[in-house]
């Protein structure tokens, strides 16, 4: 850091100090003023501060207190990062180590915290406005911020560098199935596959790894849904955004600071189920909840989505088999594969490719159970050569369509450049 931006840095904070000194943010009155007028009282007192100083040369006096305005009153240098709709993932290791995500793409952002104490200030009010608390004695914490962005923080002695923060982004851009194709994600011959499967009423799980993009696909499916059905959304942190009409959206609720009033996913799911949903949408299956969703997907609530974490869609079976033990009922493996077998119709894999683009790696069908094993097809696949191919199959509930008479284009599954035909593979 050279000198002028060393002093410019130093004048930020002495604005700051005697910005919170002015206001005394503790006073009734302007503890009942709302964010926008309690901003415009602080810019022009700060404006006065600003205004009594001797600033470098070079110095951008209005940057200068937007600086000071964000450390007092919001995130500090968290605030640009979180405007730039460019950025979809903040993550912070230490207060001069802060990175970014753009598009797929980690880099280090030349943005940094004035000192740690800047940085715990931001931790402090992001899990205060959330109703949550984090110190030694409690050192993780999932917080949310007002726009939706979920956060995760990590205090020492658990973070052995100091504060760990991360953010995930809320978008308010949301891309629906068109858009993916455009973009490469899928082809347009898988979004045809998942347009008839929706509205035939198949259960569909989107399996991919961390950050493959898994809650934009399942939001673009979820469009798919038809607009007079009643859908029932379950999250930790509400992502969805569906422009349906009849829409009930359910959040997660954590311990409050007394550790009592936690609303689990599995309790929700369980509560939908009362509901009268025509369809059951929870963001992601981490646990015991994934029983709950297999025998929802059983008992009548066809059509309903989901996500989980999965290395590929056979690995999302081995993953569903565990998160149904961690219910905790007794069940033998033969049940729960059969509770998958009968509940699961389509699985869609994501996958966060070199260089950060996504791709639906493979769409694949559960076709049912044969001696204790769940047995699968391949319909698609992105290949190694970057391209997404059809592998000849045709999906077995495309029968039960023809003979309910409504159409179904079985052209979209040959490839004229795809092996004439990909057999069943077993888990």
């Amino acid at each position: 850091m050279n000198r002028a931006t060393s002093d410019a840095a130093q004048l930020a904070r002495q604005i700051q100090e005697e910005l919170r000194s002015e206001l005394d943010l503790r006073r009734t009155d302007v503890a009942r003023l709302g964010d926008a007028a309690l901003r415009e009282l602080a810019l022009r007192v700060a404006h006065q501060s600003a205004a009594r100083r001797q600033l470098p040369p070079g110095t951008d006096a209005d940057e200068l207190i937007r600086r000071a305005l964000d450390e007092a009153l919001g995130l500090g240098p968290l605030e640009p990062l979180l405007a730039d709709p460019g950025i979809s993932e903040v993550m912070i290791n230490g207060p001069d180590a802060v990175f970014v995500e753009r598009q797929g793409l980690i880099e280090r952002s030349p943005i940094v915290f004035s000192s740690a104490q800047a940085l715990r200030s931001a931790i402090d009010r992001i899990v205060a406005g959330a109703g949550r608390r984090v110190d030694e004695a409690s050192p993780m914490v999932d917080a949310r911020l007002p726009d939706g962005s979920r956060v995760n923080v990590v205090l020492p002695p658990l973070a052995i560098s100091g504060p760990i923060v991360t953010i995930r982004k809320f978008s308010a851009l949301k891309l629906d199935l068109a858009a993916l194709v455009e973009l490469g994600t899928l082809s347009a011959p898988m979004a045809q596959l998942l347009d008839i499967a929706v509205r035939a009423r198949r259960n569909i799980v989107v399996s991919g790894g961390t950050g493959s993009g898994k809650t934009t696909l399942l939001n673009a499916i979820a469009g798919l849904i038809p607009a007079n059905e009643r859908i029932v959304t379950i999250e930790d942190a509400a992502e969805l955004a569906l422009h349906h009409s009849h829409v009930v959206t359910l959040e997660a609720r954590p311990r409050n600071l007394e550790g009592h009033g936690e609303v689990t996913i599995r309790d929700l799911v369980r509560n939908a189920l009362r509901m009268r949903p025509d369809r059951i949408i929870v963001g992601e299956c981490r646990g015991g909840e994934a029983l709950d969703m297999l025998q929802a997907m059983n008992s009548g609530h066809e059509g309903s989505l989901t996500t989980a974490h999965a290395n590929s869609a056979r690995d999302l079976l081995s993953r569903l088999e565990v998160m149904t033990l961690m219910a905790g009922m007794d069940l033998p493996l033969g049940a729960i594969r059969a509770q998958i077998a009968g509940a699961v119709d389509l699985i869609v894999h994501q996958a966060r490719l070199a260089g950060g683009v996504r791709r639906v790696s493979s769409i694949v069908e559960v076709v049912g159970l044969d001696s204790g094993v769940v047995q699968t097809q391949e319909l698609f696949r992105h290949d190694t050569s970057g391209r997404h191919r059809a592998c000849g199959q045709i999906p077995a509930f495309f029968d039960q369509l023809r003979g309910a008479g409504l159409p179904c284009d079985t052209g979209i599954f040959l490839d004229s450049g795809s092996e004439e035909g990909v057999p069943c593979t077993s888990h």
